[in-house]
């Protein structure tokens, strides 16, 4: 098999659009490649991956603990941590050796430091600073956000600037990428993340114990109960209405869904863990609420962006990435919304939403052609538990107290 079959071949296994940008370089002139190897151990994910600069993934290796912490009802990070130690070697000579890539021929190594749990974080960056520290390798730290908001670069040609979405268990941002590193905060979460609220409620309502649930993380087994599910049947008040800004609200909602949980139960007179006959109809409300919310944020950041010149109207694009943006219903309800506005919407394949070392390599190629955070000293790095992404503007966005117009008159989607 020639070189260009190969490479083919990779191109299609791994599903990268960027092999077709970059497949007339095997016919040109021939450069020196930068690779740069990342690993990722923010959370409860071991990932590595090797990329080069045409935005080729060579190899890639993931150890994922969902069924650890499913029996445990949730992430210990104690556990977390001992299971990054056991697998990160064995995780990242996997990625190595798929990628036909020594260390040695390495332009880089990049790694998460910041934020996710400290205790994981701890084991990511002390296995790279070993490696670096032994192979004399230039060292890139990566904000995990950062590195989820440029995922998108690597499968699909968008240019700076764009609005990111960032849904996943532990964040909900939205905020505009206008370079690699140079980022506008226009909200966050002000308490939990959707993902984190969503497994919550699953828990409540013993989702692993329904017959078509047991082997699902939380959020997924709401999104799959929710299909079949009647929303109509429960209505929960929407977070912060008052509060004309882009920052967002799960836990007064996840408090409304516990009250409607314990008012069914007793109902139906039946226990905590015990299933409720209306699963599907408190699944499919809860889902909804979380959606439209984050819709009516978006849709605010969308109008502030483009009333303040930050987008042009002309190709402004919404990108949505983390965990969560790979729920089809609440993905769907921002394409209509993308759609309505005139702003392209992009979302990285489901498998690249979640935590992987292959965006933290690809965050490392695009801060190494900018010349942005390389660093040939480690002395004093440190992992960061909590770390902002970017330049605050949520204030700006507050004092401009932009009204959202009413959401159905622009999106059939949610009267359907």
């Amino acid at each position: 098999m020639n070189s260009i079959a190969k490479s083919l071949l990779k191109s299609v296994k791994h599903g990268r659009a960027a092999w077709l940008r970059s497949s007339s370089a095997h016919s040109g002139k021939q450069h020196l490649r930068k690779l740069v190897l990342g690993i990722e151990t923010s959370c409860d994910d071991t990932g590595a991956a090797v990329v080069d600069d045409a935005g080729n993934v060579l190899g890639e290796a993931l150890h994922c603990q969902k069924e650890v912490h499913l029996q445990a009802g949730g992430i210990i990070p104690v556990v977390a941590q001992q299971l990054h130690r056991e697998n990160i070697e064995q995780v990242v000579k996997e990625a190595l050796s798929l990628s036909g890539v020594s260390v040695r021929e390495l332009s880089a190594i990049a790694t998460t430091v910041k934020p996710g749990l400290g205790l994981s974080l701890e084991v990511g960056l002390q296995y790279s600073l070993n490696l670096v520290g032994r192979y004399q390798k230039p060292f890139i730290p990566i904000h995990h956000m950062e590195a989820h908001a440029l995922t998108v670069r690597l499968t699909h040609q968008v240019e700076f600037p764009f609005l990111v979405l960032l849904l996943s268990g532990g964040h909900c941002i939205l905020a505009v990428a206008q370079g690699v590193a140079d980022f506008l905060l226009l909200g966050q979460s002000i308490d939990i993340a959707p993902g984190d609220m969503l497994d919550k409620v699953a828990r409540r309502l013993s989702l692993r114990k329904h017959p078509e649930c047991h082997s699902m993380a939380g959020g997924k087994a709401i999104e799959h109960l929710a299909q079949t599910g009647n929303r109509q049947r429960h209505t929960f008040r929407l977070p912060m209405q008052q509060y004309r800004n882009c920052d967002f609200s799960f836990s007064g909602l996840q408090n409304l869904v516990n009250k409607a949980i314990i008012q069914k139960e007793k109902e139906e007179g039946i226990q905590e863990g015990e299933i409720l006959s209306c699963v599907k109809d408190i699944a499919a409300a809860v889902q909804h609420a979380v959606a439209v919310h984050i819709i009516q944020r978006t849709y605010r950041a969308m109008l502030f962006c483009i009333k303040n010149s930050i987008l042009s109207s002309k190709n402004a694009t919404l990108v949505v990435s983390g965990g969560v943006a790979s729920n089809q219903y609440i993905r769907k309800g921002l394409q209509t919304l993308a759609d309505a506005n005139d702003f392209a919407f992009l979302c990285p394949p489901p498998r690249l939403c979640t935590d992987n070392g292959v965006m933290i390599a690809w965050n490392g190629i695009e801060r190494l052609r900018a010349g942005l955070g390389v660093l040939h000293s480690t002395d004093g790095i440190r992992y960061e538990p909590k770390a902002p992404l970017g330049i605050d503007i949520s204030k700006r966005v507050e004092e401009d107290s932009i009204k959202v117009p009413k959401l159905k008159k622009k999106i059939r989607w949610l009267a359907s």
